[in-house]
């Protein structure tokens, strides 16, 4: 291994040293009350060093969200290869593959539902904005194809694949972030996965032809 190479891995070990850092602070603090310094001393890192990874909070905090996108492209590509399924099949792997977004990390996804219409993004590198809009539209894009496959069998009803997908998405991201607002009520009380899985069959009839 090459000097240029180690260093590489070394920078790529602490950038993640700080991501996991400062999820542990957002968790425990939230966005607002986090700061880069309380993140440093979860990391036992200088606040001087975090810098020289991330411009400020907000940057760190969209980082977090852009691995929750890549790992939602990932399962999504997964469903893209998957070409001898049905329709129906496939808006089930569908299905699967955003519950597993949200298992992967829930506390990310919600901070990414938030993040997509907040004032942050206006602090975020041009850079890092365009990787977010990338892996966003990559991500609807892979949806709209389940749709644009069952309006082609003539299983689902003819509208915009897009329209279709976005709503899919709208209906995911707002039933996480309403079970989650609830818990302020009831912390005991979880019913998520049978109020998507409710949403999801609505949503199936609704669509199909």
């Amino acid at each position: 291994m090459g000097i240029q190479e180690r260093k590489e891995r070394e920078r790529e070990r602490r950038r993640q040293q700080i991501m996991v850092a400062a999820r542990r602070v957002f968790s425990a603090k939230g966005l607002e009350k986090s700061t880069m310094e309380d993140i440093a001393k979860e990391a036992e890192l200088s606040p001087g060093t975090l810098y020289l990874y991330f411009r400020n909070k907000d940057e760190l905090f969209a980082s977090l969200s852009l691995r929750m996108l890549q790992f939602l492209n990932i399962r999504l590509e997964e469903l893209e290869q998957k070409r001898t399924l049905s329709v129906e099949k496939k808006f089930h792997v569908l299905k699967k593959a955003l519950y597993d977004v949200y298992d992967f990390d829930p506390l990310v996804l919600i901070n990414m539902f938030h993040l997509q219409s907040s004032e942050t993004l206006k602090n975020l590198s041009d850079e890092l904005i365009q990787e977010i809009k990338t892996l966003s539209r990559k991500s609807l894009r892979s949806m709209a194809h389940v749709f644009e496959e069952g309006i082609k069998e003539k299983r689902f009803i003819e509208r915009h694949p897009t329209a279709m997908a976005d709503s899919l998405w709208a209906l995911f991201s707002g039933i996480v972030l309403w079970e989650e607002s609830k818990k302020i009520i009831d912390d005991n009380k979880n019913y998520l996965k049978p109020t998507l899985d409710l949403a999801f069959e609505i949503f199936w009839r609704g669509v199909c032809a």
